[in-house]
């Protein structure tokens, strides 16, 4: 029988305005993509005040994104999203079969003849995005992990390791939008640091690599209760192989994502997948509260039939 995780997750977000808004739009990737390696089972959205529309699309990644539109003046905002996952095990990858990272990088260059198939699709993951850049500094850094002809994933996964090795978890040593080059000086971040950086050196030597924002299970002290509302948001990255497809890395934690790491979107770089996000008329000073809670099913006892 094929072992797999369920989950309850709930992501929530609280507004305090300083000052009545007016009239907002607010963009929301809070819904899980369809993958090969997990299936949603219930989700739901309460949005308090309701929005006075709420349309559900799919964005240019194919994620599912809710716009909300908000025409009544209002001095909070509260998005509590609440999603019942299940997580299979993934197709084993033989790194070493993958193969030369050269010849990986060749095939996303240009060559008088036309793209097609996942190649086209892996391209707008080749180029600078909004947090990731492109700079000679990033491919020295990753130099040494891919030597003349070695395979592509075993260069990543020694890319990975490095990251994780020599860059310490620090949760108030950068911002959203602190820069890659600071980063990497500094050698201090969080998740969302970590896999921006590990882009950008793929990028900046040819390759082809997402950004993969989601949920992972973290583990409680050894004797205490799981806290609800102490996870947060994860991120990590998805390198293109022509052989393989799309492999997962996660430089945070060392790993290649499994049935802990649940996948919520992917994009160039956060800013294609931020959680919330949108534009306000009023408001004043503001700053977001988010809890995240990721809880698997055998360890609670509430019935997600209502969702």
């Amino acid at each position: 029988m094929t072992r797999s995780a369920q989950y309850e997750i709930l992501h929530d977000t609280h507004y305090r305005y300083s000052a009545p808004v007016s009239l907002a739009q607010q963009l929301a990737h809070l819904w899980p993509r369809e993958c090969a390696w997990q299936i949603c089972h219930g989700q739901a959205l309460q949005v308090s005040p309701p929005p006075c529309q709420r349309i559900e699309r799919q964005d240019v990644f194919g994620n599912p994104l809710t716009r909300m539109v908000f025409e009544r003046p209002h001095d909070s905002l509260s998005v509590l999203a609440r999603l019942h996952i299940e997580v299979l095990p993934r197709p084993v990858v033989h790194q070493q079969a993958s193969p030369p990272w050269e010849q990986a990088r060749a095939a996303l260059g240009y060559s008088g003849q036309p793209f097609a198939g996942e190649a086209l699709n892996a391209l707008r993951y080749r180029f600078e995005s909004p947090y990731v850049h492109l700079k000679q500094r990033f491919a020295d850094y990753a130099a040494d992990c891919f030597p003349p002809d070695r395979p592509l994933l075993i260069g990543v996964q020694a890319l990975m390791e490095k990251i994780f090795s020599e860059f310490t978890f620090d949760a108030v040593a950068t911002q959203v939008a602190t820069p890659l080059i600071e980063v990497l000086e500094a050698r201090r971040g969080v998740c969302q640091d970590f896999a921006h950086l590990m882009l950008a050196c793929l990028r900046s030597i040819g390759l082809a690599a997402r950004y993969v924002s989601g949920y992972l299970l973290t583990q409680p002290p050894p004797g205490q209760a799981r806290l609800i509302g102490a996870d947060a948001s994860h991120a990590w990255v998805s390198v293109f192989c022509p052989k393989h497809g799309w492999v997962d890395f996660d430089p945070t934690n060392n790993v290649c994502p499994g049935l802990e790491h649940i996948t919520l979107a992917w994009g160039r770089d956060f800013a294609d997948v931020s959680p919330l996000h949108g534009v306000i008329l009023g408001g004043g000073n503001h700053d977001p509260e988010v809890q995240v809670t990721v809880m698997p099913i055998s360890a609670t006892s509430e019935s997600l039939a209502a969702l």
